[in-house]
């Protein structure tokens, strides 16, 4: 088994998910009580929200950059926003990061979908770098075209679901932009931040419903155990 490296904190919510994902998945697949061996590198997302997502590379990367140097044998980054830097980082150190938008875009293709909405954080959402990814395995992009909408589901994943507040509130809202979003030709959708399970699931849609955390770690147990 790989020893796994994890960069966490951003946010510590779904740090915490992530630890309890990978390691019920490696049990279940070992056994026994066979769990993960990890190593975790949790930042103060509060540092990163001072500096800004764009100016937070140097804090990424040295986070990296020191698991890399405790001989992890891949490198996760904890958060869909986070992959901004992924492929530069992975330009400079030799430790695999497994991507969380190239595991997703795998799923959705053997759904034969080429169209998913995309529910995240204001970055994921509006910048290119998730959209691209996506589009490399011919999936095309949908995001809610009401800036106030991309503002207010910011809020909620800020405000709320990062410090592991869950309102029936914001629950609907979420569903009305999933809804709308299919209205617009979407034919799954892609929870492009690995907080907003906390809020809406599979069981509350008809459409196909991607949790990205789930499948990046099954992608990420799939490394450590050289599956």
């Amino acid at each position: 088994m790989k020893k796994i490296g994890l960069v966490g904190g951003i946010s510590w919510t779904s740090t915490l998910d992530y630890y309890k994902y990978i390691n019920q998945n490696i049990n279940e697949r070992l056994g026994g009580l066979n769990s993960a061996e990890c190593i975790i590198y949790s930042l103060n997302f509060a540092d990163i929200q001072n500096k800004g997502w764009m100016n937070s590379y140097d804090l990424i990367f040295n986070a990296c950059k020191s698991l890399a140097a405790s001989n992890v044998g891949l490198i996760v980054l904890g958060a869909n926003t986070a992959h901004l830097f992924a492929d530069r980082i992975q330009s400079k150190i030799n430790i695999p990061i497994i991507h969380i938008v190239a595991a997703t875009a795998k799923k959705i293709q053997k759904q034969k979908l080429s169209k998913v909405g995309l529910l995240g954080t204001k970055f994921t959402m509006e910048m290119d770098f998730y959209k691209n990814k996506l589009e490399a395995y011919n999936i095309e992009t949908v995001i809610p075209s009401s800036k106030e909408d991309i503002e207010e589901i910011q809020n909620i994943v800020k405000n709320e679901l990062g410090k592991g507040i869950v309102r029936k509130e914001s629950k609907q809202k979420f569903i009305k932009y999933a809804t709308e979003l299919k209205e617009r030709g979407a034919e799954g959708l892609v929870l492009g931040c690995t907080e907003i399970p906390m809020l809406i699931e599979q069981k509350d849609f008809d459409f196909p419903v991607f949790d990205t955390a789930k499948i990046h770690v099954e992608s990420i147990v799939d490394f450590a155990l050289n599956k």
